[in-house]
């Protein structure tokens, strides 16, 4: 008799794992080379290329979905990425902790990205389309989840063994070796939870020259699409300014005072960050989607271009006045995150409108390669400038960068009805 397995036993598990590694690459990781004494240049230089994977990944996906079932890929990148997460423990004590950090880095940014590949797929070929409607939320609370449990509670546990070790490097293994302990645990109870459905076992026949005539054809269409050039331009510059500021922000938070920065500790960063600013980013995408789904996207553009880039000024205010209330410190997070959270609504809704017609799957994934590489590409540089220019003057050029959000947002033409009394939902996996 085959065993019936409910949803609940896997969905939300899957997600939480999903969002784990992500928030380990593109989060913690800044935490932890700041606190081992790494420069601002070199920390979002060498963290910046870690995105790679999520540019790339529309152009490996094929093979994932050809090449062995999408539960073994499941099972098999969650065990990578257990074993990235212990090999990152386990070279920090080293002296070539740098170089063996970044190459289990690597690893895990490229097995947490097929990952997301794999369980997006597996999401839609494990339930029914009622059900899919019905875990929506609980896939995307999860990865919420997942991003507090990473950005707040595992910061704020290294802050606490620092603490009690007083030696940063023995603080931060320790926290790496409970989250390798971790997804080993997810691993076997994934394997054993995950339903086997029969599409998923069914291997599809194309050849390898078929796979690469279908990406050749998606990618010219892609690029034929009607307003090409004004909608590259937006999914390369529309967060042009969250680009310089997503990593110096971070870094600003925990930086000495004699540098201009806050001087937190991980345990206040994870609470600051990790915890109030993901929960105003929570609240104003929730926020950004109900206005969108009542009015349209083109009624509410400019408002949420205005809440993606205006409250990037509260960063001028604090490397300013240099509060030490970790209140004030807590309400500007908060009020920025929020507006991020609100204006990214309009940012991919857009990659869904762009997105439309004919290989629309593939074309959304095209789209979202574009988004990571609109943030891997001002990373590269912004510690550099940072420490070139200090906090105080970043941030005042970061406000300047914001001119070319409004620049790319005007050129954009949309139908006023799009958006509008839809439950339009986005992939909680891949780059935020």
């Amino acid at each position: 008799m085959k065993r019936q397995i409910s949803p609940w036993a896997w969905v939300p598990s899957l997600y939480f794992a999903e969002g784990i590694p992500y928030v380990a690459v593109m989060t913690i990781s800044l935490i932890m080379y700041k606190r081992m004494g790494l420069s601002n240049t070199d920390i979002t230089l060498y963290t910046s290329w870690l995105y790679l994977p999520w540019v790339i990944k529309p152009f490996w996906s094929p093979f994932v979905d050809i090449v062995k079932s999408k539960r073994w890929w499941i099972l098999t990148m969650q065990l990578l990425v257990g074993a990235a997460f212990g090999g990152v423990a386990f070279t920090i004590p080293t002296s070539w902790w740098l170089q063996g950090s970044l190459c289990f880095f690597w690893l895990m940014a490229f097995s947490s990205a097929t990952h997301d590949i794999a369980a997006d797929g597996f999401y839609m070929l494990g339930l029914d389309a009622h059900r899919q409607a019905l875990f929506v939320g609980i896939r995307s609370t999860f990865y919420r989840i997942a991003t507090i449990f990473g950005q707040g509670l595992l910061v704020m546990l290294a802050g606490n063994l620092e603490v009690l070790t007083r030696n940063v490097r023995y603080s931060w293994s320790l926290m790496f070796y409970f989250m390798a302990g971790l997804f080993i645990a997810l691993w076997l109870w994934h394997g054993w939870v995950l339903p086997r459905p029969r599409e998923d076992a069914e291997r599809k026949t194309q050849g390898v020259r078929m796979l690469f005539d279908e990406l050749e054809a998606t990618v010219v269409s892609f690029f034929r699409k009607p307003q090409v050039v004004a909608g590259l331009c937006f999914m390369l510059f529309y967060r042009m300014p969250e680009g310089l500021l997503a990593k110096v922000s971070a870094l600003f938070l925990i930086d000495a005072a004699h540098k201009g920065g806050l001087e937190l500790s991980p345990a206040e960063y994870g609470l600051v960050q990790g915890t109030v600013g993901i929960v105003g980013l929570t609240l104003g995408g929730i926020l950004g989607g109900v206005a969108a789904s009542r009015d349209g996207l083109k009624r509410w553009l400019w408002p949420m271009v205005c809440a993606i880039t205006l409250p990037d000024a509260v960063y001028v205010y604090l490397s300013y006045a240099l509060p030490q209330s970790l209140l004030v410190i807590n309400v500007c997070v908060f009020v920025e995150q929020f507006g991020y959270g609100f204006g990214f609504t309009a940012y991919m809704l857009y990659l869904i409108y762009y997105s439309q017609g004919k290989h629309k799957t593939s074309h959304y994934a095209l789209c979202t390669a574009l988004m990571a590489l609109s943030m891997m590409v001002p990373g590269l540089f912004a510690g550099a400038l940072q420490e070139w220019v200090g906090y105080r003057a970043f941030f005042i050029i970061v406000m300047a960068s914001c001119a070319m959000t409004f620049v790319v947002s005007a050129f954009l033409s949309i139908d006023p009805e799009f958006g509008k009394k839809a439950g339009r939902g986005t992939s909680d996996g891949g780059v935020k």
